[in-house]
């Protein structure tokens, strides 16, 4: 599902209660190289927002988490997680996701998430070996089966041109922030 997008980040906020979260999954697309004569000229070209919503089922195993999103709720199995060893702050995280509706399994999604948007290849070669470790590469975690999210350079500007003023003139940027703001705000 992200082999369209790129520059995709994610942003935990907890709940007022606490004893909950909303993934903040901001997506671009499409990725400039899967769509080389038009990813400048979409919409969504400077990003656009979709959610989860997590929790902690007590009655789960430890490291299983509750995600809900596209109208299903769904376990979420922390694999892995990678400890900076100075600070003792995560740094790195392996996740699962698996949804099977009458015996057959419909979705399956695999992340590896870090904190550093550009990860070195001996950064992502150790998250494949403990993935494999963890028995993961059947489900799909070997480099061959998985996708790296396309990044531009960080420092690149926002995509301002005249295909991006026309959305803006329309008020698509308005409907989108709309959107982001009612979804956030409960709108499950």
């Amino acid at each position: 599902q992200f082999k369209e997008v790129y520059d995709t980040t994610l942003d935990i906020k907890l709940t007022e209660d606490g004893k909950g979260w909303i993934d903040d999954f901001a997506v671009k697309g499409p990725a400039p190289k899967s769509a080389k004569l038009s990813w400048d000229k979409s919409p969504v070209a400077n990003g656009a927002h979709y959610f989860l919503f997590g929790r902690v089922d007590e009655k789960d195993p430890k490291g299983v988490l509750r995600e809900s999103g596209f109208g299903v709720e769904f376990p979420n199995y922390i694999v892995d997680v990678e400890k900076d060893k100075d600070t003792g702050a995560y740094k790195e995280a392996i996740q699962f996701q698996c949804l099977e509706r009458g015996g057959v399994r419909v979705f399956e999604g695999i992340n590896f998430m870090s904190r550093n948007p550009q990860m070195s290849e001996e950064e992502l070669t150790a998250m494949h070996g403990r993935a494999e470790k963890a028995g993961m590469y059947r489900y799909g975690a070997s480099p061959e089966q998985m996708h790296n999210v396309a990044r531009r350079p960080i420092d690149a500007p926002p995509v301002d041109n005249t295909w991006q003023a026309m959305w803006r003139a329309i008020g698509v940027d308005k409907l989108l922030e709309l959107l982001t703001e009612s979804i956030e705000d409960g709108g499950r």
